[in-house]
């Protein structure tokens, strides 16, 4: 039991010197992750607007499901409690049975993000081998696509992956990216902040490139546009260049909806619905979303994303529910079952 209480204070990462808290973010990962880093990078410039200490709290597990669910059943209820969740909470959402909804919170601010694919120089980009996991869904699609080109049936996808893509199982993240710098895996992702650390260097040594992004979600209009902070990348634009035609179809569909779920959903800040210290929070976020001297220390790090804060990362949430459509879901699962070997399942719940 001592361990166990020695465990759990080493995952609590306070930005103050008082043991006392007045603010807790909770993290559904370990020390050094991605929405880890993402959240110490953000809580740094946030607490001088809110003006009250920021603590992260860890809660590490399979697939960063169980920290969510904890805060969903416990701890959300505590008005001082604040849950970060990423993407890969947002695919879990919709292919696994998981306790949170996000229907039943309030947005503090969304980061609208985008997620960078990069690949060994050396590497055959038609014979990759990549790091499986419920959150590398989308790049199954994204390099799926680029390989197999137009105009498949969703089983003609799923033969082709099996025949192209070596999905490596059982890597830790930070085995991946280890890996991936020494040249045992072709290809690897990130989001920004841990793209400019982890798969940056590796391309600045000229033994990797980009390879795709998913674009920027605009919600509202229903479509992803290219990521200025790597220009040229987005899937849709490198699969017009090398097969002549937009992509379309069910299989696409599918990408579309997974992609959405998991970067427009990828960095967020959620509070339970009526928790009075919301307003507060969404406050200091604007505060600090129009300090240029914040913005640009967050833009080092992670890049120059654009924040939807309080109502507008509220209807970015619900535009996101209209895109689940039943044929998009079934072929999401399918690919998932079948091609990634994932226990997915349909949840028709979710269908509106």
């Amino acid at each position: 039991m001592f361990k166990k209480l020695l465990a759990t204070a080493a995952l609590t990462v306070a930005f103050a010197t008082s043991a006392l808290a007045d603010v807790t973010f909770v993290v559904p990962q370990k020390p050094g992750a991605g929405t880890t880093v993402w959240t110490e990078i953000v809580a740094k410039e946030l607490e001088p607007f809110l003006g009250e200490k920021i603590n992260i709290k860890l809660i590490p597990g399979a697939r960063d499901i169980p920290g969510f669910n904890k805060w969903h059943n416990e701890l959300r209820f505590e008005d001082d409690h604040f849950m970060v969740s990423h993407g890969g909470n947002g695919v879990s959402f919709l292919q696994e049975d998981v306790d949170y909804d996000y229907s039943e919170y309030e947005s503090i601010g969304l980061m609208n993000l985008n997620i960078i694919a990069a690949i060994r120089s050396d590497a055959d980009k038609n014979k990759p081998s990549f790091s499986s996991g419920s959150g590398m869904v989308p790049e199954a699609f994204a390099m799926t696509l680029l390989i197999c080109g137009p105009d498949k049936t969703v089983d003609e996808y799923v033969a082709c992956f099996k025949e192209n893509v070596t999905w490596v199982s059982g890597m830790k993240g930070s085995e991946r990216r280890l890996a991936f710098k020494r040249g045992e895996l072709a290809g690897t992702r990130e989001n920004p902040a841990a793209f400019k650390k982890h798969a940056q260097p590796v391309i600045d040594a000229g033994d990797a490139e980009l390879w795709f992004h998913h674009g920027i979600l605009d919600a509202a209009n229903a479509r992803h546009n290219d990521d200025p902070n790597y220009p040229g990348y987005q899937l849709e634009i490198l699969f017009e260049k090398k097969w002549g035609v937009a992509p379309s179809g069910d299989f696409y569909n599918s990408y579309v909806l997974v992609k959405s779920f998991r970067d427009g959903l990828q960095k967020a800040i959620w509070a339970n619905k009526g928790n009075p210290n919301s307003a507060k929070l969404q406050a200091a976020l604007t505060a600090m979303s129009q300090d240029a001297g914040a913005m640009a220390n967050i833009a080092k790090k992670v890049g120059n994303y654009d924040w939807l804060i309080g109502a507008a990362g509220d209807q970015q949430r619900d535009t996101l529910m209209t895109f689940v459509t039943e044929d998009a879901l079934k072929n999401l699962v399918k690919f998932n079952q079948e091609a990634l070997g994932l226990n997915s399942v349909y949840k028709a719940d979710l269908v509106k």
